[in-house]
């Protein structure tokens, strides 16, 4: 992805766009999303904030993946993280995948979901795992095109926001007979 304003050299090439300010810009793009749409207020941005950043300083370069796109105006249009398979969590775990108000609806949601897919297939991690909430339609619409499938839902909310929280997996023999569809 080409990343206008990123220092070459600056972070590891395997963190296509990241560039300093980057954690706040993702920070925002939820904070104000699910404020304004879900009525999610601290609790929420705070795990954001401090989950991303050690996400982030810990980045194990050929293992983690994280992808920034910027519109032309370098603001944050959308992001995702994949968080490699570690000895206490043997699936990888999708994170901060979002995109900006101006973003939706361009292909960019799906073009990022791919780019950290094809990593999760390169890297040849079995399964892959995300949370969310029901609710949000068109991300699992492209979840569900990418061969992830639900696989429980609880009363249970993390992000202290009054949702019902869900569990998607996809799992590599899975991910392999959707390949053919356009995810």
């Amino acid at each position: 992805m080409s990343v206008p304003g990123s220092v070459p050299g600056s972070v590891p090439e395997s963190m296509p766009g990241y560039r300093s300010g980057t954690i706040a810009e993702v920070v925002g793009l939820h904070a104000t999303y699910y404020a304004r749409e879900w009525n999610f207020g601290l609790a929420f941005e705070a795990k954001v904030a401090h989950e991303l950043a050690a996400f982030l300083t810990g980045f194990r370069p050929g293992f983690d993946f994280f992808a920034a796109e910027w519109d032309a105006q370098s603001r944050l249009a959308g992001t995702i993280s994949l968080e490699a398979p570690r000895p206490d969590e043997p699936m990888a775990h999708l994170r901060w995948f979002i995109v900006s108000d101006t973003a939706s609806g361009s292909g960019l949601g799906k073009r990022l979901l791919a780019a950290a897919m094809a990593h999760a297939d390169a890297q040849s991690f079995a399964s892959v795992y995300l949370t969310t909430f029901d609710g949000l339609g068109p991300a699992r619409r492209l979840y569900e095109r990418a061969g992830f499938v639900l696989v429980s839902e609880a009363a249970e909310d993390q992000w202290q926001g009054g949702v019902r929280e869900q569990r998607f997996e996809r799992h590599a023999g899975i991910a392999a007979r959707v390949g053919g569809r356009d995810a």
